[in-house]
Parts: C-alpha cells; sequence; structure tokens
C-alpha cells in the first residue's frame, strides 16, 4: 500500500500484515493530529520505505517520552509515518495512505485520556459535504 502527504511531495509504500490498527487518545497524539484521536497502523520498520521525498521529512522528539514522536511533511506539514524510539515498530497515520482498505480499527488506547469533549458520533447527523447553510 502507498501513501503520501497532502503536497505530494513525500511518498512511501507499507507491506502488510500490520501489528495493530488503533485510535490513540493520548494528548500528544491529540495536539499532533488536531483531533480527538490518531487513527494510526503500527508495523515492523522492515515493512516501511520511503519511496520519495525523504530529504522533506522532520521529526519531533518529545524531551520526555519514552517512545513517541513525530515525523511531518517541511514543506506541507501533513502528519507522515515515524519510526518508535528504540525502533522495532512505524506508526503510519491511517489517514496518509492513498489507497482504500477494508481493515477495521481494533481498539481505542489512553481512553482515559481523551478529550473532555469528545463524543461518539453514531447519533449525530451525517452530510455527504457541506451542510446546508439554511438548516
Amino acid at each position: 500500500m502507498q501513501g503520501s502527504c497532502l503536497c505530494q511531495g513525500v511518498t512511501y509504500c507499507i507491506e502488510l500484515p500490520l501489528k495493530v490498527f488503533q485510535y490513540c487518545h493520548c494528548s500528544r497524539c491529540r495536539k499532533f493530529s488536531g483531533s480527538a484521536y490518531a487513527a494510526n497502523l503500527v508495523i515492523p520498520t522492515a515493512q516501511f520505505r520511503w519511496l520519495s521525498g525523504e530529504e522533506l521529512v522532520g521529526r519531533y522528539e518529545h524531551p520526555t517520552a519514552k517512545y513517541y514522536a513525530t515525523c511531518f511533511c517541511q514543506h506541507c506539514g501533513s502528519s507522515l509515518p515515524w519510526e518508535v524510539k528504540g525502533g522495532g515498530n512505524v506508526v503510519v497515520p491511517a489517514g496518509t495512505l492513498d489507497e482504500e482498505f477494508a481493515l477495521k480499527p481494533q481498539r481505542n488506547i489512553f481512553w482515559d485520556s481523551r478529550a473532555t469533549w469528545y463524543e461518539e458520533t453514531n447519533g449525530m447527523d451525517k452530510f455527504s459535504e457541506f451542510p446546508s447553510s439554511k438548516r
């Protein structure tokens, strides 16, 4: 499967199977994703490869985190896969994959750290595009 950043300057590929597909609700993932959680695939490092633009990849190492880091495109700012501190695994932001896939998230982690405003969305209105402003 292939993935990329918003500007297409960085591309990568992964090989399945993955170790896990999970939603992470920790405050670090919420900050980086700008959302209620990060939807992450975890794969062994050997199953990941940059295809182009690796020189555009920036990395932020959180000074107090044992395993956490982030990677991003230095041109468009998109979240990108990052190797876990200590190696062995790569965390792949699911939304950066260019292909649709049938995999479903298996679990929520750091659930007790979830945003206080986070609500399950099953009962909310759903729109295929922007809703009408007359609503």
